[in-house]
């Protein structure tokens, strides 16, 4: 009998939601990485959808969800406003479709717990763009932590500080974006902390937050632009948090993550106020190692390797859950239940 050849696998169908800045170049980034086809595209605003779909001959332009819904689409790209976020993913899974959500995946922890149980009930993979995991020096961190290199981790100190704030103006409408800096930035300190020390208990959270150098609460009407914070652990460890909007950093961007342990410390550290250029570093007493230096590709490396995945399995991912644990510090954060 004649032996025919594998057939070669689909690349997965994708819809995107929301090509702003930031969702056209996730779209950008996976079609340049071949993992998946670019099939259709949808935005508030007809003007940006178009420009979009420029980029990719022969996409589809939908009026808004709805029109993506019934294309028959792998998975949708989402890349709107914060408040959005929960009903459009609970909208998407419930078609049975997969989801890559622009962080915060969520306003609260009871959003969060309600998405990862849809996800987890249709099987189907949700993902949430957390880019900073995807650094070759986060990786290398988190790797060293977790075979114990430096011995057992008793404090961390993350920071980002943004001397600029976002240009849209939902980002300062509490209603719609659930927060200020802490959900712009801060999400991804804590995130980042979690996933490299693998999910530490939480044993109290602490904060304090600020809008335009006066004690923010809720009843402002406004959101935080600076905010201080200490995750007290389970096992005596502490994580403290620094991030902001519109800070005098004396540069575009203060950004960090150093890791204290009984053998040694590791730094992640921005290079020269710069959003993209990163260097780690390992120390030992006085000296340090360097682990990872000109790392400049990553930022649109986490929407390829969902969109990779999906070409292998839709199924429900796991790790997803573990933004439970996020959500709960960042209302613990905000003083919120």
């Amino acid at each position: 009998m004649r032996e025919h050849p594998p057939r070669p696998q689909r690349l997965p169908r994708l819809g995107f939601l929301g090509v702003g800045w930031i969702g056209k170049n996730r779209m950008v980034s996976i079609l340049e990485s071949g993992a998946a086809q670019v099939s259709a595209i949808a935005d508030a605003e007809e003007k940006t959808a178009r420009e979009a779909a420029s980029l990719v001959p022969g996409a589809s332009v939908a009026a808004d969800i709805s029109g993506l819904l019934g294309l028959g689409l792998d998975g949708i790209v989402i890349a709107t406003p914060s408040a959005e976020h929960a009903e459009q993913v609970l909208r998407v899974l419930d078609c049975g479709i997969c989801v890559f959500c622009q962080k915060p995946l969520s306003r609260n922890a009871r959003e969060t717990e309600a998405l990862v149980e849809k996800s987890r009930s249709v099987d189907r993979a949700l993902g949430v763009d957390l880019s900073y995991r995807s650094l070759e020096g986060a990786e290398k961190i988190r790797g060293i932590i977790q075979r114990g290199e430096v011995g057992e981790i008793y404090a961390a100190d993350l920071v980002f500080h943004n001397a600029y704030g976002p240009d849209k103006p939902w980002y300062y409408d509490l209603s719609q974006s659930g927060g200020g800096c802490v959900m712009d930035l801060g999400v991804h300190l804590v995130d980042l902390a979690l996933w490299i020390l693998g999910y530490p208990e939480v044993a109290s959270v602490t904060s304090r937050l600020f809008s335009e150098g006066r004690r923010w609460s809720p009843e402002n009407g406004t959101v935080e632009d600076f905010a201080g914070g200490r995750i007290d652990l389970k096992n005596g460890g502490i994580v403290n948090l620094s991030c902001s909007w519109r800070v005098s950093a004396g540069c575009d961007a203060l950004i960090s993550a150093t890791f204290y342990g009984t053998k040694g410390g590791l730094s992640l550290t921005n290079k020269q106020g710069s959003f993209y250029d990163f260097k780690a570093e390992r120390f030992r007493s006085t000296s340090r190692e360097l682990l990872s230096d000109g790392d400049t590709q990553w930022w649109g490396r986490t929407a390829v390797e969902w969109a990779r995945r999906l070409g292998k399995s839709r199924s429900f991912d796991p790790d997803i859950a573990n933004q439970i644990a996020v959500s709960r510090i960042l209302d613990a954060i905000y003083g919120r239940g």
